[in-house]
This record gives C-alpha cells, structure tokens and sequence, in this order.
C-alpha cells in the first residue's frame, strides 16, 4: 500500500496574541480550555496527527490555529487512508493523534490497546458523486452510473469511502465495476479532476473542497451510509500535552466551525 503523503506547516508565534483563545469539549459536552485539557502542562514541541485524507482542508486550518494559539508549537500531519495510517500505528509508527474516517479502521488501532482511552466522535460525512464540470453525462443517480461506457472510479472497499460506497451501492440495488480502485478518497477524486475518470463516488467534503474543479450530483442512498469519524490520543504519544490539546480543538467550539464550514456533519 502506498504511504501517505506528509504536510509540515510552522505559523508565526507573533500573531499568537491576537488569536482567540479555543476551547476544547469535554466528554459531557462542555467546553473546557485546551491547556486544562492538556493537565495544565506546557504546550510545545511537535505534535503529530495520523487523520483520514478527507480532513485535510479543515485539520490543516485547525493545525494553523494551533500553532499561532501554542507559540513554539508544531503541527506535523500524515493524511492518508485509515486503514492504512492504523496499520502503520499498529506497526509503531510515532505519532501523538489518530483521527480516523469510520470507527471501524479506529477499532483497528483500539483492538491493539493504543489509544490513550476511548475515542470520541467529532464529525461525520456522507457521500456524493463527483463528475467533471458541467456534468456532461447527465448522471443524477447511482443508477447512472452503469451507462455504457462511462469511467467509474471508487475508493477501495479496505478505506472507509470505499466501505462507504459499497454500503450505498447495495441499498440502491446497483452494481458497478469501477475502472479502478484508488487507496483513499483524494486519490479517487483527482482521478475526476484530471479527467481520466467520468465520475467517482467520494465524500461531501472532497466535492466542496475541489470547488470548480468537479461537480457534485447528491443521491438518497447516501443516508445509508453516513461515516462517523473518531479522535484519539495515542497511548504512546511523543507529545501527550500537546496532542491532548489538538484532541481538545478539533472538539472545541471553533473545532465545530471548521469542520461545519468544510461540510462536515454535526456527530
């Protein structure tokens, strides 16, 4: 399987002033500050987060404002599949947070004893169809899907897009063979963006992501599959104090927002 790609972003300390103050969500679902989240230990240093190739967009806006809200502070991200940033967890690759696109690939890393206590939901995500601008074949259904000749690409059933798809696909009584199977659901939807695919089912959040780029056509049967996505911090984290904070973010007030504004779905 292909190893994910690595985002390494550093923020300015000097805007940290200016920046609000975030605020994390407890497991009772008050809001409680980063630093008490944290122990009241000191917040520094690199923290690395494992999380699904989908929240990219919005995990490296909230990365930014952790950094300008933690001066000396480092955001380092692997996206990827989940399936394949658990394996590489369970394989001990270091890293300080896990987000994962389905509690199935989190259980992966939770049936290994990883997480630092039980992961939390903090978003969710259905499906669309993403087809070149203008939608020149006309899809408005997975129904569509099937005409002759039309290049179809999924997400592998192993990821959770692809688990995803497959789930509705099934409530819709289609059955398709993709042109090919991609490893995570970027993958999928660059396949669309350079046009060497017609079509491809992918998530709400990579279709708005992509702006002009791609066109989305939303289809009933994605109810049947809503992905729930959960967060944890890893047992064996380098940075525990930070990674307990980027947690306490990503659940925060302002976590909501940016995931909302991404197109995320309320857990």
């Amino acid at each position: 399987m292909p190893r994910s790609h690595w985002t390494r972003r550093i923020a300015g300390a000097g805007a940290a002033a200016a920046v609000l103050v975030l605020s994390g969500c407890s497991a009772s679902g008050s809001d409680s500050s980063a630093s008490a989240e944290s122990g009241g230990q000191d917040i520094t240093g690199t923290v690395t987060v494992f999380a699904a190739a989908s929240l990219k967009e919005s995990f490296t806006t909230l990365g930014e404002r952790f950094e300008k809200e933690h001066p000396g502070t480092e955001v380092t991200f692997n996206f990827g599949g989940s399936d394949g940033l658990a394996a590489g967890i369970d394989s001990g690759a270091p890293a300080d947070v896990f987000a994962a696109a389905s509690a199935r690939t989190m259980k992966l890393v939770t049936d290994e004893g990883l997480t630092a206590g039980s992961p939390s939901t903090f978003a969710r995500n259905r499906l669309e169809i993403a087809t070149v601008p203008g939608n020149p074949h006309a899809i408005d259904s997975l129904g569509d899907l099937t005409a002759s000749g039309l290049k179809v690409v999924l997400c592998d059933e192993t990821v959770p897009c692809g688990a995803a798809a497959r789930t509705a696909l099934t409530a819709g009584g289609v059955e398709l063979e993709p042109v090919s199977y991609e490893q995570d659901v970027k993958s999928a939807l660059t396949k669309v963006r350079l046009k060497e695919a017609d079509a491809a089912l992918v998530y709400r959040t990579d279709v708005k992501a992509a702006g002009d780029k791609v066109e989305g056509v939303e289809f009933p049967e994605s109810a049947e599959a809503v992905n729930d996505y959960p967060i944890a911090r890893l047992e064996n984290a380098p940075n525990p104090s930070a990674a307990k904070a980027f947690v306490a973010l990503v659940k925060s007030a302002e976590g909501r927002k940016v995931l909302g504004e991404a197109g995320f779905l309320k857990p």
